[in-house]
């Protein structure tokens, strides 16, 4: 996911970097009851990293493991390792920045289709198989990733110049380096349960095959039931999605997750509406920015104010803009509609008043009102939601058949 104008990893993970970021409003006092609860892993901490792509994208994929293998037993739930993903993908982005002789944007921001081509070609391993680097600064099992990032960047930056007038052989080693350093070696082969697997091995034993999902999105500078590469700078890989109408974007994704499915959920939290108390509402976003840093958390929704009051809170959500194809199209030109975060979409709940709300698995540890949990409002769905990803059994066989997609 990408900021507005700069790299998410630079406004993300340096402390003295500032970024501009809409008011937030003061959140209601909603009891929410799930309607619909797909299975989902504990919230992890993506902590002070830009690789919400990758958080969101592992948690659906330990959700498809589940629901492809009907695992029942939650202490059976997969881990799977982020950091396996966040290497390979780095690694091939280096790459990908040499060949362009430095014109790609570069950084730890991605998308969350990014998983899905990492996965096919290097396949999944568990937490316990991955080594957990320890920072030196009391945050071993949390990722602080400004060091490395701008080493990263620093690196291929030199290579890109070519000061050798070629391209040297030893580069890709070189960069591998920094990455087993900072993120842990990625192992070729591991024992799990006393059975020696590849991570190809280990992917395919969880029935998950990367071609079976789908991205979908709905813009009008693109012809409706054709594919696009979605124009945000962190769409290195330059992947396309499926442009479809609004109605019928929401309703598929409304559909699949009353049926089973979950999905990776690319959306703008630099919205008013966007609490960091656990709610997401399309509400209007003029306010004045703020200036903020630190964790990702932080960066997108502000910090506590510790020894501010209780305020009283409302019973009842904000009043919502209520959103169209055209207005879509309109915040996405302008961009007050940015690429900024991936997280999980799993469930659907209703609060006491009626309202429907998607469940959504954020990346920022046990926080909120809902401990790492949020619940965005359908109309902030329609109206701020970049793309998605689904399993493409998920389709309905008509838009199947429209998009050509067996």
């Amino acid at each position: 996911m990408n900021l507005k104008s700069v790299t998410i990893a630079a406004a993300v993970v340096l402390p003295l970097v500032a970024s501009a970021q809409a008011k937030r409003i003061t959140s209601p006092d909603l009891q929410m009851t799930p309607v619909v609860e797909n299975p989902v892993t504990s919230v992890k901490n993506q902590f002070r990293s830009g690789t919400c792509w990758c958080y969101s994208g592992i948690s659906f994929l330990e959700s498809e493991a589940i629901r492809l293998n009907n695992i029942k037993d939650t202490t059976a739930y997969p881990d799977f390792a982020e950091m396996f993903i966040v290497s390979h993908s780095y690694q091939e982005r280096a790459a990908k920045y040499v060949r362009l002789d430095g014109k790609l944007n570069f950084g730890p921001g991605s998308e969350g289709d990014d998983v899905l081509d990492v996965v096919r070609d290097y396949g999944l391993v568990p937490q316990s198989a991955q080594p957990i680097v320890d920072y030196g600064q009391g945050d071993k099992i949390l990722p602080n990733h400004s060091e490395l990032d701008d080493l990263a960047e620093a690196y291929v930056k030199v290579i890109a110049t070519k000061p050798n007038k070629t391209v040297s052989t030893a580069w890709q080693k070189g960069f591998q380096g920094i990455m087993d350093a900072y993120l842990g070696p990625c192992p070729e082969s591991f024992e799990v349960d006393g059975k020696t697997y590849t991570p190809q091995e280990y992917r395919d034993s969880y029935k998950i095959n990367p071609d079976d999902y789908v991205v979908l999105s709905s813009f009008t500078h693109h012809p409706f039931y054709t594919k696009f590469q979605i124009e945000v700078s962190d769409n290195w890989r330059w992947n396309s999605v499926y442009n479809v109408p609004m109605d019928e974007f929401f309703e598929v994704l409304y559909n699949a997750v009353k049926n089973g499915y979950t999905a990776i959920w690319g959306s703008d939290v630099s919205e008013a509406g966007f609490t960091r108390d656990g709610y997401a509402f399309l509400v209007d976003p003029k306010a004045k920015d703020k200036k903020v840093a630190g964790s990702d958390q932080e960066h997108w929704v502000g910090k506590a104010k510790e020894e501010a009051k209780e305020e009283k809170k409302n019973t009842e959500a904000p009043a919502e803009i209520e959103p169209t194809q055209e207005l879509r199209q309109k915040w996405f030109d302008n961009q007050e509609t940015t690429d900024d975060h991936g997280m999980h979409i799993f469930g659907i709940a209703k609060d006491q008043n009626g309202k429907e709300y998607f469940m959504v698995k954020n990346s920022w540890g046990d926080t909120g009102k809902f401990h790492g949990i949020w619940y965005a409002s359908m109309n902030f769905f329609k109206g701020k939601t970049m793309d998605y990803i689904i399993h493409k059994d998920a389709l309905p066989k008509d838009l199947k058949k429209k998009l050509g997609i067996k």
